[in-house]
């Protein structure tokens, strides 16, 4: 095992350091004619909510950082920014109030993954799946286990239920049933004093970050961290943790990850089909718009279709091929953007679109 040692894990040096022919159609147009990719790394990729995170990640690269510690380091920012309720402290939590957090990472030149699902009280999931990755012969640990794990790395532990996520999730218990004894919202005693501080709807997310990226030696690292699907049955599980769904690394390649319905990305085995496309030729934003069409065609039940058969739900698959070609793809809506920083500096670009 020859990964380098990540940088020191606990919270306080994260909070201080803190992407056919109809295929083909369906290509980002405007920005690559514009700005030439840059061939070959540093190049890091992401969510639309990491920007931040590419940019730290980037900047480790250039300090000559291994990509799978560089990419952590990079999500970290995330995960410690309680104002994101998809990921670490503040993310929204299962149907009990309790924030689970799930994680996965890979390194491209051992082709060593790691990860942590249902993991409780410690922010930094993915810090966490490193370890695993770094100092034991397993690639998932789960609950108690991933917990007492973090205790002996020397994590801290923390409870991560914010208060606007406790308000938030009081808002979902409080309307879940008209029948229940939870009261509404409209039928409460007296309303709460920061009533207004939670008006609208009740957030509720899918939400993860992804991140990768390939380095100027031409390796690769990725993660995925998440806090999963906003109110879900107690130890559910998502893609984030599952090592081809979620994320995959094959350094040979390329790498990939997802963010959306994790239950739609697990059945497809979506970041190692897309890997596999990109070994076989395709741009990596071509291998993101084929997997979804997948997913399309392989989502068959009435309440994840809309009245056109198309699935109802959000998917974003994200990129990196190993000659720092990049992309990204979604399975619907407008101005869905995802991050990039490279030798032109962090920025967001638009993600393709399967569904207009």
């Amino acid at each position: 095992m020859t990964v380098p040692p990540s940088p020191r894990v606990d919270r306080r040096h994260f909070i201080a350091a803190s992407g056919a022919a109809a295929l083909t159609a369906a290509l980002p147009r405007p920005a690559d004619a514009a700005r030439p990719q840059v061939r070959g790394g540093p190049v890091v990729i992401s969510s639309g909510n990491g920007l931040v995170a590419v940019a730290r990640a980037l900047a480790q690269l250039n300090d000559g950082v291994d990509p799978a510690a560089a990419v952590v380091h990079g999500v970290a920012a995330v995960e410690d920014d309680p104002r994101d309720m998809s990921v670490g402290l503040g993310g929204l939590p299962n149907e009990q109030g309790v924030v689970q957090l799930d994680a996965s990472v890979m390194h491209g030149p051992t082709h060593k993954a790691g990860a942590v699902a249902g993991l409780e009280n410690v922010r930094n999931a993915a810090a966490v799946a490193l370890e695993v990755l770094r100092r034991t012969d397993h690639v998932l640990l789960v609950g108690a286990g991933a917990l007492a794990f973090a205790r002996a790395c020397g994590f801290e532990e923390e409870n991560l239920l914010t208060e606007r996520a406790r308000q938030a999730w009081l808002k979902w218990k409080g309307n879940l049933n008209p029948d229940d004894d939870w009261l509404d919202d409209d039928q409460l005693v007296t309303p709460a004093p920061d009533s207004r501080a939670h008006a609208g709807p009740t957030p509720h997310t899918h939400g993860t970050i992804h991140c990768a990226a390939l380095n100027d030696q031409g390796d690769l690292g990725a993660c995925t961290t998440t806090s999963g699907l906003s109110y879900k049955i107690p130890g559910r599980v998502g893609d984030s943790p599952i090592i081809g769904a979620g994320m995959y690394v094959e350094n040979d390649i390329g790498a990939a990850g997802a963010t959306g319905r994790g239950e739609s990305v697990i059945q497809s085995c979506g970041a190692f089909q897309i890997v596999q496309h990109m070994g076989r030729g395709d741009h990596p934003t071509a291998a993101c718009l084929k997997v979804l069409e997948w997913i399309a065609r392989h989502t068959r039940r009435p309440a994840l279709l809309n009245d056109r058969g198309q699935p109802n739900f959000g998917c974003t698959m994200y990129a990196v091929r190993k000659d720092g070609a990049y992309g990204s793809a979604t399975m619907r809506g407008r101005n869905v953007q995802f991050a990039v920083a490279d030798a032109a500096g962090a920025r967001k670009e638009e993600c393709a679109v399967l569904y207009g």
